[in-house]
């Protein structure tokens, strides 16, 4: 769909992209077809999509040969979605992509999520795919340049956070293009970026992580302060001072300062009694 089909077809529904949804729409068809050249699509893959918008991603996943499962918000663009693209691996959900029940929906059989997220969501949707029992084997997700920075940044660098370490526990991120504004329909205020996500073949116990994932939101809450004293605050001073000694970092370390390998340390060396409970 270029440029002056997507025109037409907003007039036809009577639609104006609305900024609080972030609803940006691809139109330039070499971007997509690079999009779905970057997620390696076989015939059969099973692929999650959020936010499809008019379908222009959808369409060359489904000419791959996937099997797609797209979560649409807007009722406007679900009821096109239903009358303009009807194919028999396709499978439309007219629902909030950061409230449906995605492991309830894709099941334990592997899948990959591929999408032009809509850029209000994306933080929460990739959090959520980072939580359920069957995370995605690949994800390759059209972000904002600043969120794919924040999710790919390493230790020392003003971006590394909660959501850098959530991430990157589980995936091994890189940032494959940078986009400029005019590819979109409307043309968004910032830079986008192409990021891949590749699921890790070895990672840590699910136990470990959902202990992780508390651990660093409480250590990047206050990420000005020792980890030390914020962690002692909130666990105990013995526990954390005991796990510092194990681990071998210093009390007053700030959290950007610590690795994704030693967070996973720090949470096994907090919490052997609940890991070893799993």
């Amino acid at each position: 769909m270029n440029q002056t089909q997507l025109l037409q077809a907003l007039e036809k529904i009577g639609m104006r992209p609305g900024r609080g949804l972030g609803q940006n729409f691809l139109t330039d068809k070499n971007l997509l077809d690079s999009i779905v050249r970057i997620a390696n699509i076989k015939p059969g893959d099973r692929i999650l999509e959020a936010g499809p918008g008019f379908g222009a991603l959808t369409e060359l996943m489904l000419q791959a040969g996937a099997k797609v499962w797209s979560i649409e918000f807007d009722h406007r663009l679900a009821e096109y979605l239903r009358n303009n693209l009807k194919h028999e691996n396709f499978t439309l959900i007219e629902d909030d992509a950061v409230r449906t029940n995605i492991f309830g929906l894709m099941g334990s059989e592997p899948f990959n999520s591929v999408a032009n997220l809509p850029y209000s969501i994306s933080s929460i949707f990739v959090t959520r795919l980072l939580e359920i029992p069957n995370p995605p084997q690949k994800m390759v997700f059209m972000l904002q340049k600043e969120m794919a920075m924040r999710l790919a940044a390493t230790p020392g660098i003003k971006n590394y956070g909660s959501l850098s370490v959530r991430t990157q526990v589980l995936y091994d991120l890189k940032i494959a293009k940078l986009v400029p504004p005019e590819v979109f329909t409307p043309p968004p205020d910032v830079d986008s970026a192409v990021a891949v996500f590749e699921l890790k073949k070895e990672r840590p116990a699910p136990e470990v992580v959902r202990l992780l994932n508390g651990l660093v939101k409480v250590a990047f809450a206050q990420r000005r302060k020792q980890l030390g004293k914020v962690l002692g605050n909130n666990y105990g001073k013995e526990p954390v001072a005991a796990a510092f000694a194990k681990i071998g970092i210093p009390h007053e370390i700030r959290p950007e300062k610590l690795t994704v390998d030693q967070f996973v340390e720090l949470t096994k060396a907090m919490f052997p009694d609940k890991i070893k409970e799993c």
